[in-house]
C-alpha cells in the first residue's frame, strides 16, 4: 500500500514537473518565434498587430536591405576576429596563471591569491581604465577589444580548482621522466581540461559577441565596429523611424520594398543571434561537467 501511494504520488510530480517545463519552454520560445516572425511580414500586417508567431504575408525585404549593408557583413569579421582572439588570451593566460597556483610548493601563491581576490571587489572605474588604456596606445585598436579583461579573478579561481582535481601523481611522474612545468601544462594538464576550456571557449565567444560598451567608448572607427555596435545603431534608426524621425536613405529603401521599421529592428536581432544559436548546440554537453568540476571550493 505505502508502495503504490508513493508510485501515485510520484507520477503527481513528474505529470506536474512536466506541465511546468511545458509552460516555461512556451514563456521562453515565444518572444524568440515573435521577433522571427516580425521579421518575415509585411508592413501592413506589423502596422496592424497581426503578428504574433506566425509571419504574415512572407516578406524577406527587411533582411535583404539588412544584408546588402557592407558595415554588417564588415562587422561581422570584426566580431568574429575579436571572439577568436578573446579565446585564444583568456584561455592562454588564465590557464597560465591558474596552472601555478595550483601546484602545492608554489611560494608565491598566497600573495597571487589575496591579490586577485582583491580584484574581486574593488575595481578602478571607467575613467581611470580608458585614461590607462589611452596611455597605452590601444585606442581604436583590435587590441583594446580582446586584451582588457582577459584575466579574471574568478576564471583563474575556478580554472585553479579544476586543475587541483588532475591527479598530482601525474605531474609527479612526469617530473621523474624529465619533463617541465610547460610541458606538464601544455601536455598533460590541458588535454585533461577540455570540459573546462570548451565551457569556458563558449563563455568568452557569448561574452563577446555580446558586447558592445566597450567598442561605444574604445573604438571611433566605422571599419571597427563589432556587430552589436551596427546592431545598436540600427535599433535606435529603426525606433526612430517608428516615430517619424529616421535616416532618409534607410526611410526611401524601407519604403521601396514595403518594410515596416520593427521588422528591420526584428531582422538585425536574428542575423545577429544566429552565429551562437548554432555553436551552442556543439558545446553544451561540456556545461555541466565542467562547471561542476571546476567549482570554487574553500
Amino acid at each position: 500500500m505505502a508502495k503504490m501511494k508513493e508510485s501515485l504520488s510520484s507520477r503527481i510530480f513528474d505529470v506536474c514537473n512536466i506541465i511546468f517545463m511545458l509552460l516555461v519552454a512556451v514563456i521562453m520560445l515565444y518572444p524568440f518565434l515573435n521577433v522571427i516572425a516580425t521579421s518575415l511580414s509585411s508592413n501592413d500586417q506589423v502596422m496592424m498587430g497581426n503578428v504574433t508567431i506566425i509571419p504574415r504575408d512572407l516578406n524577406l525585404g527587411a533582411y535583404k536591405l539588412v544584408m546588402e549593408d557592407p558595415l554588417v557583413w564588415n562587422s561581422y569579421l570584426n566580431t568574429i576576429l575579436y571572439a577568436a582572439g578573446s579565446v585564444v588570451f583568456t584561455l592562454g593566460f588564465t590557464s597560465l596563471l591558474a596552472y601555478p597556483l595550483s601546484v602545492e610548493d608554489f611560494k608565491g601563491k598566497k600573495f597571487i591569491t589575496i591579490f586577485l581576490t582583491i580584484t574581486m571587489f574593488f575595481g578602478g572605474g571607467l575613467i581611470p581604465t580608458y585614461l590607462w588604456i589611452r596611455n597605452l596606445n590601444l585606442l581604436d585598436t583590435y587590441w583594446v577589444m580582446v586584451l582588457p579583461g582577459c584575466v579574471g579573478a574568478y576564471n583563474v579561481f575556478v580554472f585553479r580548482t579544476f586543475f587541483q582535481g588532475i591527479a598530482k601523481e601525474l605531474r609527479e611522474s612526469a617530473y621523474i621522466d624529465g619533463a617541465n612545468d610547460v610541458v606538464i601544462l601544455f601536455k598533460i594538464v590541458l588535454p585533461l581540461s577540455k570540459a573546462l576550456l570548451a565551457t569556458f571557449t563558449l563563455f568568452t565567444i557569448v561574452g563577446t559577441w555580446n558586447s558592445w560598451f566597450n567598442a561605444l567608448i574604445y573604438l571611433s572607427s566605422e571599419l571597427k565596429y563589432p556587430l552589436q555596435l551596427v546592431l545598436r545603431r540600427y535599433l535606435f534608426n529603426a525606433a526612430d523611424g517608428i516615430g517619424g524621425s529616421m535616416n532618409q536613405a534607410m526611410k526611401m529603401q524601407m519604403a521601396q520594398i514595403h518594410v515596416n521599421a520593427k521588422s528591420v529592428q526584428m531582422a538585425v536581432i536574428v542575423v545577429a543571434m544566429l552565429p551562437i544559436t548554432f555553436i551552442y548546440p556543439f558545446l553544451q554537453k561540456y556545461f555541466t561537467k565542467g562547471v561542476t568540476l571546476g567549482a570554487i571550493k574553500g
